[in-house]
């Protein structure tokens, strides 16, 4: 039986072997690149990338109902590329969608590249583009194209995941498009609205921690606590998520493929549950803390140790 996954999570089974390998290969070539370009990190800006893993994995353990009985939640690729960089961006977003597939069965293994690609690698790169347009302008028109970019990184990650799923022969191209075009149009408004909101108080607050895109950081410690806090309060919320199917899950059992999932041949966290708690609201609060803290780790990790090359 399959697992329920969020939003353009792909489960195994959806694709084919053949889209699974091109997908990876693409996937390892872009991340080899994101790894050269980070070469030197502000010291500063390496307990950041921690903090902005743990709480894009928090954030994305909140669902929100959209039209037609269907959910969605924060993608954050566009925010953690606003952030940190588009090549640090990308470093976090693997961090956390690998996190989510290996440990809590969130996605499938063999289509984890075609994951990472659409959810992580394709939004940063768009969200940093567009951001950068505002290079020099007021902030209302910066905030203005962080909208478009996270609405379009969406849409994006909708668009690729469509093509896999035709060139695998999951679905016909001229169903399978609209349909999941359609439905992350409404999800890319959620995405809009987080993500806008988010930089709008950064704005507010520190305004120079944005400076961490161009290399340059200036937060203080206090935010590192502040970030912590707020992944903690977001999942306590986590229990109270919407029910309702997501996206990519809608669109499958609408068409009629969603049975092709095949379930993780292990369970560590199955469905953001601990196992020896059962199911139940502590037991979500619980795995998504753990889940939080190991994407974290694994993101400070990353940054500490091209912090520490860099400097060698």
């Amino acid at each position: 039986m399959l697992h329920s996954p969020t939003p353009l999570h792909i489960p195994d089974g959806f694709l084919s072997i053949t889209v699974s390998l091109i997908t990876w290969a693409i996937t390892i070539a872009i991340l080899s690149i994101a790894v050269k370009r980070t070469e030197k990190l502000d010291e500063k800006q390496v307990p950041l990338m921690g903090v902005m893993a743990a709480f894009i994995f928090a954030a994305q353990m909140i669902n929100f109902p959209v039209a037609g009985g269907t959910s969605g939640h924060l993608l954050g690729g566009a925010f953690a590329a606003i952030m940190l960089g588009p090549w640090a961006g990308m470093l976090v977003m693997t961090a956390v969608i690998g996190v989510q597939g290996l440990l809590l069965q969130d996605g499938g293994l063999l289509v984890m590249g075609a994951n990472i690609l659409n959810m992580g690698l394709i939004t940063s790169a768009i969200g940093f583009g567009l951001y950068r347009m505002g290079d020099g302008r007021n902030q209302k028109l910066k905030l203005t194209l962080a909208g478009i970019a996270a609405w379009l990184s969406v849409m994006a990650g909708a668009l690729l995941t469509s093509l896999q799923l035709w060139l695998s022969g999951t679905a016909r191209l001229d169903i399978v498009l609209p349909a999941m075009l359609g439905v992350h149009a409404l999800i890319g408004i959620g995405e809009t609205l987080i993500t806008v909101s988010a930089l709008a108080f950064i704005f507010k607050t520190r305004p120079d921690l944005l400076d961490q895109a161009q290399g340059h950081a200036h937060g203080g410690k206090k935010w590192i606590f502040i970030g912590i806090g707020i992944s903690l309060f977001v999942l306590i919320l986590s229990p109270l998520a919407s029910s309702n199917p997501d996206g990519l899950e809608r669109v499958a059992s609408d068409l009629g493929f969603l049975g092709q999932g095949v379930d993780s041949p292990y369970s560590i966290l199955p469905d953001y549950t601990l196992p020896l708690l059962g199911e139940g609201a502590f037991s979500t609060i619980i795995a998504g803390i753990i889940g939080a803290l190991v994407v974290a780790l694994i993101a400070f990790f990353i940054a500490k140790r091209k912090n520490v090359t860099a400097d060698t």
